[in-house]
């Protein structure tokens, strides 16, 4: 057990919602073991996505922008657990390390932000919105191609600057990071997922660690979620199959029905011009399956060249 001479090192990106974060798995895990905070140390690292705030992900990227550097300070031993988004993970994990501890799941919804309109539908022809988000712009375009689509970097407090400075009329966030940061009332509303469908794993914190460690293991198996697990290995599986990262907009969601699965997915051209989703249900047993299946079945659907940019 981590002790206040020997604590069990957190790393975590270093904005609001990535601390909030790594402080929920905190005190999970004081919870579960009975451990005081001091057996426990919060170690901020900065990633590439952090630093380069001037340019499209897809431009600098993919998933690991918010992740490599945190990895590496794991497989180095300089922190001992990684907290993270799981929607910016991508499938798979360097060797060495190993990604099989979630918290419960939060809300799984986007969120509406605007200073003056209470919906989407409310938003005027013509209106600007902006996000950094691939998955959200393509869907956006899709169902109101009349906006104006401008990119939004930042974390949460940033975003709602530009807002209020007037950058653009609107902007999605995720329901989740506002509740994990206290700050549900800037949502005007959440936006159901049969009118938008959510990224893979929004709303997921997952807790990344080094495969031989059997300190970091015991921990966190007392705070593991087995639904959120369930979900996510569909959810992961279907997202692997599809081959995701920042530059294809994919959209995915299981739900645990008793011992059945139930999982839907969307992909979308990056310009929005065309979308194609497709369901399925599958036992729990059965979840990667359920994920690998769906994807291939989207994929049959997609022509040649469906992700590419116009």
């Amino acid at each position: 057990m981590p002790t206040p001479q020997n604590p069990l090192k957190i790393g975590t990106r270093g904005s609001p919602l990535a601390l909030a974060q790594a402080y929920e798995t905190r005190a999970r895990l004081m919870a579960a073991h009975g451990l005081p905070e001091a057996a426990f140390e919060v170690v901020v690292i900065k990633t590439t996505g952090d630093k380069v705030l001037d340019r499209p992900l897809k431009e600098i990227g993919g998933k690991g922008l918010f992740t490599r550097e945190i990895e590496e300070a794991l497989g180095e031993g300089g922190i001992d657990i990684a907290v993270h988004s799981m929607k910016d993970m991508p499938v798979l994990q360097p060797a060495g390390l190993v990604l099989d501890c979630y918290l419960p799941r939060e809300d799984v919804r986007d969120a509406f932000v605007s200073p003056r309109h209470m919906r989407l539908a409310d938003l005027p022809q013509g209106a600007v919105v902006g996000t950094s988000s691939l998955r959200r712009r393509a869907q956006l375009a899709n169902r109101r191609p009349d906006l104006k689509l401008v990119e939004f970097r930042g974390n949460v407090q940033t975003r709602l600057k530009k807002l209020a400075d007037g950058v653009a009329e609107a902007t999605l966030l995720a329901m989740a990071g506002l509740n994990r940061l206290g700050r549900p009332e800037v949502a005007r509303g959440a936006i159901e997922v049969a009118e938008m469908l959510p990224a893979v794993a929004q709303g997921c914190i997952g807790i990344e660690r080094r495969l031989a460690d059997a300190r970091a293991e015991a921990l966190l198996a007392g705070i593991h979620d087995t639904e959120t697990g369930h979900r996510l290995a569909a959810e992961r599986a279907y997202l692997a199959t599809l081959d995701g990262s920042c530059e294809t907009p994919i959209a995915g969601l299981a739900v645990l029905e008793g011992s059945t699965l139930w999982l839907r997915g969307e992909i979308l051209r990056p310009d929005g011009s065309e979308a194609i989703a497709a369901e399925a249900r599958a036992a729990v047993s059965d979840a990667a399956a359920l994920g690998d299946d769906l994807a291939r079945q989207l994929l049959v659907q997609a022509p040649k060249g469906f992700f590419d940019w116009r």
